[in-house]
């Protein structure tokens, strides 16, 4: 117990104006320094941590009287037996309360608390990820992370966040079948901490040591027809659709021009040169990283003349417009995603038997298998991605006179197959 030295708060009800003291002692440490800066007095207390000494104020008297003051320096005493800094305690405190007010007024806001791993997901999708990938592409991260961490992790410190964490949050992704989803979010999870690492919002990246914790994503592929007999079926079968004329267009280019779905759906006429036989699909509308969206070269299709009709054929109902294949209930949209595949199920092909997209699958194993195609044509004409950048520059135009053969000779068989012709492989094998 401290030795009082100043007798009661009398002694200092007493000081006067003039009073030539600086201080006034109360031991161990404590004292009221006097007229601080010309005004009240303040409550000090001296004490060494770490070898130095340090000086904590107490408040100022008569607020802070005689008694509080001693109670004060009592708690400050216990800290520095407890080798604790009193005055890094309090600064300490004070940010606490700071940043707890800071994340009441955040709450209230609706926004998350400055550090939390949502508030630095955030960060990262408008910094990083909105900048690298497409619209389509943030806005599917963004839409994962709200609807299945931020609930679970959003609230909480980043630099808190251990892998047992994350993988209950992702656990409950995969008890309703959504594995592929899982493994998106952890991954787009594990882009967050990377980037929480480097701002310094936290150390290392938990998702790293999840990847042998998690159920593994059963790779199902486009179903797709390879058997020459089948495809000339479905390519009858084709030729009697009885829906709208637009649709049944839409089916025959997608088994002839190698697309992908999204790219024959949003086709307009603006890249259509019927006369020269070719198709310019701008780079912003091709599945490409966002840079290459924006500044890479577009991708070049050969009309085979099969083609060219069916164009021909379909500019008189839709070429005063902007889109080929219009929506049916408003020519300002392309027509629906659903519209090939609702026309395949019509035709009496489900998804197990063929999908809009199969068709790329189709036309891939059988130009190489039936017609004989170098890979790398092949390749070109389905605008996928070669892997390094000066390949990516070389390969504008790469095989286009190669790709303007294969198109029409794929053409070409495909009517030999619709008419149920026996074509036989270059390898020698009876289709």
């Amino acid at each position: 117990m401290a030795k009082y030295l100043i007798p009661s708060d009398k002694t200092l009800k007493a000081i006067k104006s003039d009073d030539e003291r600086k201080r006034i002692n109360d031991g161990e440490g404590l004292y009221l320094q006097l007229f601080v800066n010309g005004g009240s007095h303040g409550w000090r207390f001296a004490y060494s941590h770490a070898g130095r000494r340090n000086i904590l104020s107490l408040g100022t008297y008569p607020d802070t009287g005689l008694s509080l003051a001693r109670q004060k320096a009592d708690e400050a005493r216990k800290l520095v037996a407890e080798g604790k800094d009193p005055s890094a305690v309090r600064q300490e405190a004070k940010a606490a309360a700071q940043r707890k007010w800071q994340a009441e007024r955040l709450a209230d806001a609706g926004l998350p608390p400055v550090g939390s791993f949502e508030a630095v997901a955030r960060d990262w999708l408008k910094t990083v990820h909105e900048v690298k990938v497409s619209a389509g592409h943030a806005e599917r991260t963004r839409i994962r992370l709200e609807q299945d961490a931020f609930p679970w992790i959003g609230r909480k410190p980043i630099a808190d966040l251990e892998a047992p964490e994350l993988l209950e949050m992702l656990r409950r992704v995969e008890a309703r079948g959504a594995i592929e989803t899982a493994h998106r979010i952890k991954d787009a999870c594990g882009q967050v901490f990377r980037y929480g690492v480097a701002t310094g919002a936290c150390k290392r990246n938990p998702a790293a040591d999840l990847k042998d914790a998690m159920q593994p994503v059963q790779t199902r592929h486009h179903a797709a027809i390879v058997d020459p007999v089948q495809v000339g079926k479905l390519l009858r079968d084709m030729r009697e659709y009885q829906g709208h004329a637009v649709t049944r267009v839409a089916l025959e280019l997608s088994a002839l021009l190698l697309l992908r779905p999204g790219e024959l759906r949003h086709m307009e006429w603006a890249w259509v040169d019927l006369a020269g036989a070719l198709l310019t699909i701008p780079p912003e509308v091709m599945k490409r990283k966002k840079a290459d969206k924006t500044d890479g070269p577009p991708h070049l299709v050969p009309l085979p003349s099969q083609a060219v009709a069916y164009l021909n054929e379909l500019h008189a109902l839709t070429g005063t417009g902007r889109f080929v294949f219009p929506a049916l209930t408003s020519g300002q949209r392309c027509m629906s995603e659903n519209t090939v595949r609702s026309a395949l199920r019509r035709l009496g092909y489900g998804n197990e038997d063929m999908t809009a997209h199969g068709f790329r699958a189709t036309a891939r194993t059988m130009i190489a298998e039936r017609l004989g195609v170098a890979a790398e044509v092949i390749e070109a004409q389905l605008a996928h991605a070669v892997a390094d950048a000066l390949g990516r520059a070389y390969n504008r135009t790469q095989y286009l006179e190669q790709r303007q053969a294969m198109m029409q000779a794929w053409a070409d068989y495909l009517d030999k197959l619709r008419k149920g012709a026996v074509v036989v492989s270059l390898a020698g094998r009876a289709a």
